[in-house]
């Protein structure tokens, strides 16, 4: 099982990479087709819609099927997403390549594409494949591989622009890179071959570990699911209003907008391997707590820095924060589970935050024309209010390796 752990970063890889400039390319090729904004907005709505079904087919199937083969077929849905992207602009069409496809799942910058329909496939398979001692230490590389070939795949998004003129058009440039994306796609494919799970029971029988999980999975994916909720609000104000408030609020157009989203990329990939030396410390719901609420700072200093620079730098202390947590936070949610729920809990508890995360963008622009910093003050006051649920829902919760470690420890205390 440890072998997994190898095709799963190659695999994490190609999919980051990936997205990467399908996420930036998808939306400029529908404007060089003719479509307006409004149009466009519509399109990746339903793009997102598509991508909820499948985050829940696949939590459901994977438990029962196994999750391996979600891979291979995620991998074949964005081969024929590449080829319908390439093929036609028609719009249902591209709502569905584009949703098949996993444009704009990546969860943004510096996020090491821990996101999308593959979130509940994959995240079972790296915690099944590691000690529970090295389990935060997995996330935090899988999410390294992510950011580092993310921001590759973002550089290359700049290739339809290169070739114009140079006997391509830029539709055709388009095209190219759709192209390429089903080559990486059949890359995927190829890489969830070698995986190999074990057989578990049926998802019906009694549990069968020798220490049951402590918490049942309806309180897990219920509490999940209320922080998710929250924080998908959060994210709504932020993730597609940020470069918006920067264009509005210091007068920067896509060329410093670029520079800092590379720089923010590269700073917050080493972070994610510190994860596990600073979850051996605090544990992982502090860790957790702590990070995140730094980062909660450094975005909410944002509203009141007077440069640019200033403020991207406070935002890029903002994503460093959150990478030192993110695997804490998956290695916590893998590790108090039943493994034989282990997809479906992902898929339930990702479905709230994809759905808030929809209605947030459209009342945050709605008010940036009254009041500018909406999209700070929105995203800091909803992630506050995940950063509270979550460690008041999850401060008495341990995962096995912490729970050894308290038996260890209190073996070696002397009596009373």
């Amino acid at each position: 099982m440890a072998e997994n752990l190898r095709w799963l970063y190659i695999g994490r890889g190609l999919r980051s990479f990936s997205v990467a400039f399908l996420t930036v390319i998808f939306p400029l090729y529908l404007a060089v087709s003719g479509y307006s904004a409004a149009r466009i907005g519509i399109m990746l709505a339903l793009s997102g819609g598509v991508s909820v079904i499948l985050v829940l087919a696949v939590g459901i199937l994977g438990d029962r099927f196994g999750r391996r083969i979600m891979i291979m077929m995620l991998a074949l849905f964005g081969l024929v997403g590449g080829l319908a992207m390439g093929l036609t602009s028609q719009f249902w069409f591209a709502v569905l390549a584009s949703g098949l496809g996993g444009v704009g799942k990546g969860g943004g910058a510096g996020s090491g594409g821990s996101w999308g329909a593959v979130f509940p496939a994959e995240q079972p398979l790296v915690a099944a494949s590691v000690t529970n001692d090295n389990r935060t230490r997995a996330f935090g590389t899988l999410s390294f591989v992510g950011v580092m070939a993310g921001a590759a795949g973002s550089m290359v998004a700049i290739v339809p622009r290169v070739l114009e003129g140079n006997g391509f058009t830029l539709v055709a440039g388009y095209h190219l890179l759709f192209l390429g994306s089903m080559g990486l796609s059949a890359l995927m494919f190829l890489s969830a071959i070698p995986l190999r799970e074990q057989r578990r029971a049926p998802v019906t029988a009694a549990p069968t570990t020798e220490a049951a999980p402590p918490i049942s999975f309806r309180q897990l994916v219920g509490r999940l699911g209320v922080t998710n909720a929250l924080n998908g609000l959060g994210f709504g104000f932020l993730g597609p209003l940020l470069t918006y408030w920067f264009y509005r609020r210091f007068g920067v157009g896509a060329a410093e907008l670029g520079i800092l989203y590379t720089v923010i990329n590269l700073a917050s990939a080493f972070p994610y391997l510190w994860s596990a030396n600073l979850a051996a410390r605090l544990g992982v719901v502090r860790t957790v707590t702590v990070t995140r609420g730094l980062g909660l700072l450094a975005l909410l200093g944002m509203a009141l820095a007077p440069t640019y620079w200033l403020a991207g730098g406070l935002y890029m202390l903002r994503m460093i924060f959150n990478s030192l947590g993110m695997p804490a936070r998956q290695s916590f949610t893998m590790g108090v589970s039943d493994d034989r729920y282990r997809s479906r809990l992902s898929a339930y508890s990702q479905v709230p935050s994809g759905i808030t995360s929809m209605v947030s963008p459209a009342v945050g622009g709605a008010l940036m024309d009254t009041i500018l910093d909406i999209p700070i003050f929105g995203a800091t006051l909803f992630m506050s209010l995940n950063l509270v649920l979550y460690y008041w829902f999850f401060r008495d919760i341990r995962p096995p390796e912490e729970r050894q470690e308290r038996v260890v420890e209190q073996a070696r205390s002397p009596s009373a």
